[in-house]
């Protein structure tokens, strides 16, 4: 993975769909997001529960992202 591929995790969320409106709202703002959760494909929807889904960005991106979002 390149240096230029590089995501960070600016928050985690109990649940993939908060974390996926999360997104889309970072993108309607030029931002582009990705979202991480370990749920196996989501067969095992359980699994978010132990590891949450984690919306990821470019490192660039964080503080705006953040922000956006209202988180700390």
């Amino acid at each position: 993975m390149s240096t230029h591929d590089e995501r960070i995790s600016i928050h985690t969320f109990n649940y993939r769909h908060e974390a996926e409106m999360a997104k889309g709202m970072l993108e309607a703002n030029g931002i582009y997001a990705t979202v991480f959760s370990d749920d196996a494909g989501s067969q095992e929807v359980s699994l978010q529960f132990v590891r949450g889904a984690m919306l990821m960005v470019k490192p660039e991106d964080a503080p705006r992202a953040k922000a956006l979002l209202k988180l700390p």
